[in-house]
């Protein structure tokens, strides 16, 4: 009987949980889901069966992480990225494989050649963005390619928001995975290149530097710039395109929102505040202001120091989300993003019948032998996928299918491949993206001429 543990239960979880939970019997597979909420764990396998056991999981306690793989042929890692390097070092001595959702780091690529000696997979980016993003492009990389064609401007949108219907706060967002993910993203900043030039978009500047972006069939949202896209040149071999971007899409209005939240410097993640469980989220915001003010003046204080109309929509918008009550916030965290992470869960939780929406958009300017020298073709590939009202997000269906289909591999002994891993290998894309479109998560293609290629983020 084949092994398979998954650990972490949460908002990204529940459709890889439930599909090899529904597999097992007929696979002839035990499924072990581990979390740090044993009672959620048990939940999400849907009952007591012999085949799936919920586990408790401290995954900060080694031993107890260590514990939690033994035994297992395959392990699915759903746990916040800081933990994949231990997750996938336990796997190696196990001899397990395993299947990320999160960015590969720097510490499991040094495991890759360990990895191979051992034999054992260390597949990471195996969600949706990372993940299909990855192997769509991948697939369309190699489409142009087999026309003859050379991509000269390669830009890759990625996003998970509200459907139109559903946009039921002022922010237009909803949280359908981890809200510690969204209220630290771009904390890295970001770097792009944009017709043979390279930008770097700092932290604090990241959600001011945005652009219009229309998605077929949806509608105008605004990109901002995701992470690192010129290592992303390597994986797709597209060393001489002279524009590549990959970004992330909002409905209009959130980035400018966010933007004053990093001013305020509410997205820190190193400095530990004391009793912050005792504290008011107004009292912590004015920790963060220049100056000391009464928490009586906290609001006005924060206006001025944004720079905001005290009677606009973005102060409003901060109002919403909780940053200035005078109750003690009950943050179980220790710093600003923890006490953030914690106020968006409560106020941008989907009310019932909600229902999100996964996008996912790849345009590329391409250069085919017989055009005129100043003409493109621009090829767009598109994804839309919309969650069910009766709860299972489109988030966790898009997460959760990729890294699924992977296990089924590799359970099944069919990818013969070693070390740490990228959805950009044939072995692993072809068939995944294959059965994806079976499975209704396939893309649109669009084709435009156009007079240059790209230059510019207002061509977009």
């Amino acid at each position: 009987m084949k092994k398979v543990v998954i650990l972490g239960a949460g908002r990204s979880a529940p459709y890889i949980i439930r599909r090899m939970v529904d597999l097992a019997p007929e696979r002839g597979w035990e499924v072990v889901v581990a979390d740090i909420d044993k009672d959620a764990a048990q939940r999400s396998i849907g009952g007591e069966v012999s085949y799936a056991t919920a586990l408790a999981l401290n995954a900060t306690e080694e031993p107890e992480l260590a514990g939690a793989i033994k035994g297992a042929d395959v392990v699915c890692n759903f746990l916040a990225p800081r933990f994949q390097p231990a997750v996938a070092r336990h796997c190696v001595e196990e001899g397990a494989h395993m299947v990320s959702v999160s960015y590969i780091s720097e510490e499991t690529r040094e495991l890759d050649g360990w990895a191979r000696d051992q034999g054992v997979m260390l597949l990471g980016e195996m969600g949706l963005d990372p993940g299909i993003d990855h192997m769509m492009a991948m697939e369309a990389v190699q489409e142009v390619r087999s026309r003859g064609g050379k991509i000269l401007s390669f830009r890759s949108f990625g996003s998970g928001v509200p459907e139109p219907d559903s946009k039921s706060n002022p922010l237009q967002y909803l949280i359908t995975w981890n809200p510690w993910n969204v209220a630290t993203a771009g904390r890295a900043g970001a770097q792009y290149m944009l017709d043979g030039q390279i930008r770097i978009v700092p932290h604090r500047r990241l959600f001011l530097h945005t652009w219009p972006v229309e998605v077929e069939g949806v509608g105008t949202l605004e990109a901002y710039p995701n992470r690192d896209s010129l290592s992303y040149r390597d994986h797709f071999d597209l060393h001489y395109a002279r524009t590549m971007i990959r970004g992330t899409l909002r409905w209009p209005g959130f980035c400018e929102t966010w933007a004053k939240i990093v001013k305020l410097g509410l997205t820190n993640t190193n400095l530990n505040i004391p009793d912050l469980a005792d504290l008011s989220p107004r009292e912590v915001v004015g920790m963060f202001l220049p100056l000391p003010v009464p928490a009586d003046r906290v609001v006005e204080a924060a206006t001025l120091f944004l720079e905001l109309n005290p009677t606009g929509p973005i102060i409003s918008n901060l109002r919403f989300i909780g940053l200035f009550d005078d109750e003690p916030s009950g943050c179980p965290g220790h710093t600003a993003a923890d006490m953030v992470a914690h106020l968006l869960e409560a106020r941008l939780a989907p009310p019932p019948g909600a229902r999100d929406m996964v996008i996912l958009v790849h345009q590329m300017d391409v250069k085919f032998g017989d055009q005129q020298d100043e003409g493109c073709e621009r090829v767009t590939y598109t994804m839309v996928d919309t969650g069910d009202a009766l709860g299972m997000s489109a988030m966790a269906k898009t997460v959760g299918l990729p890294a699924a289909l992977a296990a089924e591999m590799m359970l099944a002994g069919e990818l013969q491949l070693s070390g740490c891993l990228l959805p950009t290998d044939g072995a692993i894309y072809k068939p995944v993206l294959k059965q994806l479109k079976e499975e209704g998560l396939g893309f649109t293609v669009t084709t435009e001429a156009i007079q240059g290629c790209g230059e510019s983020l207002g061509s977009l």
